[in-house]
């Protein structure tokens, strides 16, 4: 069969229309274990779904292996490649206008709904490409702060009293380390609601503010994450400084754009990189622009992430990505730690630290349907890999103040220490 008749044929059955298989989440949402007899879990994870359902710049693409999040109506094809792409879609009755360009990416937008797995399927054909290398070319992802949807079992974040005064012996454990977070951004009155844990180890700047909430004091679904993610690292490390960036809203919701963008404005001084975040990718293949991103990061910059909370094996991205400390999460067991029954795990993690915290929150309210509203005062608990990679970002830190190590001195310190008893990786406690 020719190239061309392959293509007639995929185009008859579907590749120029909205395909069954992206859909809106709202429609198709399933809880995760933990939800299930679980009112607030169950609320939480349904108001997540309506709101992904009712967001027109996200489409989900429902199958049991390759479950991904994207942008509607585009296609990231690597720049050496795009002319060819282009031409190939002409050829396909799906003509495209350039988007723009990002870490070595070119972004194509179409001009009507299509069925963008199905045409990545059809562009990543080798059959397509007879003498030719095949192209890369991918959806573009959409990212959250780990999380609560595609079966994430996990809940909410719970109210809670003041934290504990930070300890004085430990002001030096992480001294003179910044560590980047790349998240929802930061509280606007952070330092002055928690001065003891967060006054002084971070320079305010009005991109980096999270927008929190909805409407009025109602809090959105992860608003507060990124602020409740700075704690974690400054409870692991109570010396070090951090500098957040905003990469996704405080829905929770990015894409692999705006994690670009947030890495690209970390300061010089950072050397170590969380990133409590991340998603699927289409046939798990590693996302372009976030694998060209992280090769772009000055030598040295150790970067973190979230394994996620799906209870899978499925890798996650950018976790999965070689030079990445893929961190899953633990809970506290009868004999010590063992594996969170939320947290995805596999031969593609690295490390494994406690995923339960109280720490630094915000103030507003939650108002999800049929439970009644909680209130937060600035001090929160909450579960989940990105507070587990937070740990694990602090702690790398302290190793490097301790030890007057490199950043990838501590890395290596760190991926040598205890295997974990349950699975790959080591245990960091």
């Amino acid at each position: 069969m020719s190239p061309e008749t392959t293509l007639t044929r995929r185009r008859l059955i579907g590749l120029a229309a909205a395909s069954a298989a992206a859909i809106p989440l709202g429609g198709l949402w399933r809880p995760g274990p933990a939800a299930a007899g679980d009112p607030i879990a169950d609320a939480y994870q349904r108001a997540f779904a309506a709101m992904i359902g009712d967001n027109k710049d996200v489409r989900w693409y429902q199958d049991a292996r390759r479950e991904i999040l994207y942008r509607p109506r585009q296609v990231l094809v690597a720049d050496a490649d795009a002319r060819r792409v282009i031409a190939r879609l002409r050829k396909m009755g799906l003509p495209v206008t350039g988007g723009g360009e990002f870490a070595g990416v070119t972004v194509l937008l179409f001009d009507r709904e299509v069925d963008v797995p199905a045409v990545v399927d059809v562009l990543r054909d080798p059959d397509q490409w007879p003498g030719e290398r095949v192209p890369g070319v991918q959806p573009h992802h959409v990212l959250l702060g780990f999380g609560k949807i595609m079966g994430n079992p996990d809940g909410p974040p719970t109210a809670t009293g003041q934290l504990p005064a930070r300890d004085p012996a430990r002001g030096t454990e992480g001294a003179g380390v910044t560590v980047g977070i790349c998240d929802t951004g930061i509280w606007r009155d952070a330092a002055a609601a928690h001065p003891d844990w967060l006054g002084g180890s971070y320079v305010p700047e009005a991109d980096d503010e999270d927008s929190l909430y909805t409407y009025g004091d109602v809090l959105a679904l992860e608003g507060g994450h990124g602020t409740f993610v700075a704690g974690v690292v400054r409870q692991a490390a109570p010396g070090v400084r951090f500098d957040p960036e905003r990469a996704l809203e405080a829905s929770g919701l990015g894409d692999e754009a705006s994690l670009v963008a947030a890495l690209g404005r970390l300061g010089s001084t950072v050397s170590v990189i969380n990133l409590s975040l991340g998603g699927y990718t289409l046939g798990d293949v590693p996302p372009l622009p976030l694998v060209n991103a992280l090769a772009a990061l000055p030598a040295g910059v150790v970067t973190v992430a979230a394994a996620g909370n799906a209870g899978s094996t499925r890798p996650t991205w950018p976790a999965a990505l070689g030079p990445v400390v893929a961190v899953a999460a633990t809970a506290t067991g009868e004999t010590g730690p063992q594996p969170a029954s939320y947290s995805n795990y596999g031969p593609w993690v690295d490390a494994w630290a406690p995923g339960t915290w109280t720490s630094t929150f915000v103030k507003g309210r939650r108002s999800l349907p049929g439970v009644p509203d909680e209130e937060f005062g600035g001090v929160a608990g909450w579960s989940g890999t990105s507070f587990a990679a937070a740990y694990v970002s602090g702690r790398l830190a302290a190793q490097m103040t301790a030890g007057g190590l490199s950043a990838d001195e501590a890395r290596l310190r760190l991926l040598a220490g205890q295997p974990a008893p349950f699975g790959d990786g080591v245990l960091v406690e």
